[in-house]
C-alpha cells in the first residue's frame, strides 16, 4: 500500500490547452489546408529487385509498374498502413529520376508528398510567400490527381511534393 500511495502522489500533472490559450491564434488562417502524407517517394536503380524486396522479403502489397512519360519515370506504389512509398525508375533520357540516380548511385529518398484540400489555393499563397514551384500549372499525378512540387532549397532540402486530396 505505500508504494501504491507513493506512485500516486509521484505521478506527474498534465495540462491540456483549452482554445483560448492554443498557440494556434498566432497561425495565419490559409484559404487551403494541408492533409495527410501520401507516399514517400524512393528512387531505385532497379526496379525490379526492389518489387522483389518489398514483396517477397517484407511481404507487402504492391502495385503493378506504371509507366508516366509525362513525368519521366515508371511508378509502383508499396502500401503500407497509413500510407505508401512509391518506387521511381528513370523513363526516358530526360528524367529527373535518371539525374537524381547519377547523383545517387544506389537510389534514395526522392521527395515526400502531402495532400492539400485546394491546390490551386496552395499554389497561389506559396508564391506569396516567395515559395519556388517547380511548374507553372499543376501536372496530373500518378494518382491521376493535379500536384505541384516545391524546390527543395525553400524546404529545407526536400523536394514536397503537394497533390489535391
Amino acid at each position: 500500500s505505500g508504494l501504491l500511495t507513493r506512485l500516486q502522489t509521484s505521478a506527474p500533472t498534465i495540462r491540456t490547452l483549452s482554445s483560448s490559450n492554443s498557440c494556434s491564434r498566432n497561425v495565419p488562417s490559409c484559404l487551403w489546408k494541408l492533409g495527410r502524407l501520401n507516399h514517400v517517394a524512393i528512387a531505385v536503380p532497379d526496379l525490379g529487385k526492389a518489387q522483389s524486396f518489398y514483396k517477397d522479403v517484407l511481404g507487402a502489397q504492391v502495385s503493378k509498374t506504371v509507366a508516366l512519360p509525362e513525368h519521366g519515370v515508371y511508378t509502383v506504389f508499396v502500401e503500407l498502413g497509413n500510407t505508401k512509398l512509391e518506387l521511381l525508375h528513370p523513363l526516358g533520357e530526360k528524367s529527373p529520376i535518371a539525374n537524381f540516380l547519377q547523383k545517387n548511385k544506389a537510389g534514395g529518398m526522392h521527395h515526400i508528398c502531402i495532400e492539400v484540400d485546394d491546390i490551386n489555393a496552395a499554389m497561389t499563397e506559396l508564391k506569396e510567400k516567395k515559395i519556388r514551384i517547380l511548374s507553372e500549372e499543376p501536372k496530373i499525378g500518378a494518382h491521376g490527381k493535379p500536384v505541384i512540387f516545391l524546390h527543395p532549397k525553400d524546404c529545407y532540402g526536400v523536394l514536397v511534393e503537394l497533390e489535391q486530396a
